[in-house]
């Protein structure tokens, strides 16, 4: 018993530095993309810097509400299910 508490101790703090981590780049990669359309448009020349920043936080805020970064969730998810259905099958089969 103490080996599965173990476990899951270990696995949720694995699943959390991994989460942590994907949301940490798939939040730089978004801004990055923000950025590099501000920067290619040549219609938006000559423009001040707080309008930029303010066009990259509303693609921000715009990204916190997406679907995406939901289903960032699923690395909790899927491995959990994986390693029950596992142990399930190992057990009672």
């Amino acid at each position: 018993m103490i080996a599965i508490l173990r476990l899951a101790v270990f696995g949720f703090v694995v699943l959390t530095l991994t989460y942590v981590i994907v949301s940490i780049y798939s939040r730089s990669v978004r801004r990055e993309k923000l950025e590099k359309a501000w920067d290619g448009d040549p219609a938006r020349e000559g423009s001040s810097p707080a309008e930029r920043e303010a066009y990259i936080e509303a693609g921000m805020v715009a990204y916190h509400q997406s679907l995406r970064r939901k289903l960032i969730l699923l690395v909790y998810v899927i491995p959990t299910l994986v390693v029950g259905v596992t142990v399930y099958l190992v057990n009672y089969q």
